[in-house]
């Protein structure tokens, strides 16, 4: 009888709660983040070889997409509701970051690679000028 249980690992720190499924059958990893507060921000980082697939389940995100172009970077902005649902797709080398905008807030996500530290850059918020806060209109 062939084995059908799957690898899970979690992870929780003040920012969030983080479930990661492995299986063997794909090459990338499927991972969930449960965001309990609209305080943190959790940003950047950038890859080399690994595209991400976000996707908000429930709630809603703040998405930073930075990339760097003729020794600039520019800063742009996306949003992620259960709304409007929507996957966001995040090539290598893009830095990029979210900020949940509801408590409870919870992001589904593929990444084409395995999780590797070592194909993982980051720098804190803030680094790029950036402005994370929702502005009153």
């Amino acid at each position: 009888m062939k084995n059908n249980s799957y690898t899970l690992a979690f992870n929780e720190d003040d920012r969030a709660q983080r479930l990661f499924l492995e299986f063997s059958e794909l090459q990338g990893q499927i991972n969930i983040s449960h965001v309990n507060s609209t305080n943190h921000i959790v940003a950047w980082h950038r890859h080399k070889k690994q595209t991400d697939y976000w996707f908000c389940v429930k709630g809603s995100f703040k998405i930073g997409l930075a990339e760097e172009i003729d020794g600039e970077t520019h800063v742009k902005w996306e949003y992620l509701s259960d709304k409007i649902p929507r996957i966001l797709k995040i090539k290598p080398g893009i830095w990029h970051g979210y900020k949940a905008l509801q408590p409870e807030s919870i992001m589904l996500y593929y990444l084409t690679e395995k999780y590797d530290t070592s194909d993982e850059w980051k720098v804190v918020p803030g680094h790029f000028g950036e402005k994370w806060s929702i502005e009153d209109k």
